[in-house]
């Protein structure tokens, strides 16, 4: 499990292709709380159980969108020892969808797993450029024309659906792992009703939004089917709602337990 495969994940990113214009999104800086636990599990994918919470946070500067995700995630199996996961993942893009930094680490079972740091920037709208690591190790990878950033990504996919897109695919540089950007789909269904915390009113929630499916390609270009699919509710002020991560085997389901507003920068 990495930070790449919850998402969100939200990191669900071309500011040249955007139409209509960015300004039309009206994002809200928001921390999110989610408990995460098992979905299906088919009989011999070996997954027996999941548990575990995720903190999301997306907030906001004057030039950018900084993301904060955490959780801990416990994985039990039925022929061998659980794997307790903890992540961290924090990444800062600029708003102009140019620039991106990334840093993520990840340890199983209290030991460190892996651990991800570096930028990227493209050399103009529409045009390719470069990601940068300096861990796990020094190297430099080209980025192709139309790559996009995960916010920039997201704040896409509010603008196709308001103008009632029903398909969706662009190539993704999130920095998750040491590769490439990958290839991702979103089939973007029916719009969604508000749906308030414990039938609680929500600013944040009581928005038009639509259910959406990613499905997340390998680097490998002559891949026909994807490493896994993510399924939410993406609401147009940015907050993602109940989630599904699927692989396949098994997945995942994240549910929204709590949201509040972060400020706005005073620019």
């Amino acid at each position: 499990m990495t930070a790449r495969g919850l998402g969100l994940l939200l990191l669900v990113a071309g500011f040249a292709v955007l139409s209509p214009p960015l300004g039309a999104v009206e994002i809200a800086p928001h921390r999110a709380l989610y408990t995460m636990t098992l979905g299906s599990t088919a009989v011999d994918s070996g997954v027996v159980g999941a548990t575990g919470a995720m903190d999301y946070e997306w907030g906001e500067t004057c030039n950018g969108w900084t993301i904060e995700q955490r959780y801990r995630l416990k994985m039990r199996y039925a022929e061998s020892r659980d794997v307790d996961v903890t992540s961290t993942f924090v990444t800062w893009e600029s708003k102009d969808g140019l620039r991106y930094r990334f840093n993520q680490r990840e340890t199983r079972n209290g030991a460190l797993d892996q651990e991800i740091r570096g930028e990227a920037k493209l050399d103009g709208p529409g045009k390719g450029g470069i990601a940068v690591f300096t861990k796990p190790r020094p190297q430099t990878l080209k980025l192709a024309p139309g790559v996009l950033f995960p916010s920039a990504h997201t704040i896409l996919l509010i603008n196709k659906a308001k103008a009632g897109a029903t398909f969706v695919t662009r190539q993704v540089f999130d920095g998750a792992t040491d590769e490439n950007a990958v290839q991702v789909s979103a089939v973007i269904a029916a719009k969604v009703p508000a749906d308030p915390i414990s039938g609680k009113p929500n600013p944040l929630l009581e928005r038009s939004g639509w259910r959406i499916r990613l499905a997340f390609f390998p680097v490998d270009p002559k891949a026909e089917t994807p490493d896994y699919e993510l399924g939410m509710d993406l609401l147009d002020d940015g907050v993602s709602r109940d989630m599904v991560i699927d692989y396949g085997d098994y997945s995942i389901r994240a549910k929204l337990d709590d949201i509040e507003p972060l400020d706005k920068p005073a620019c």
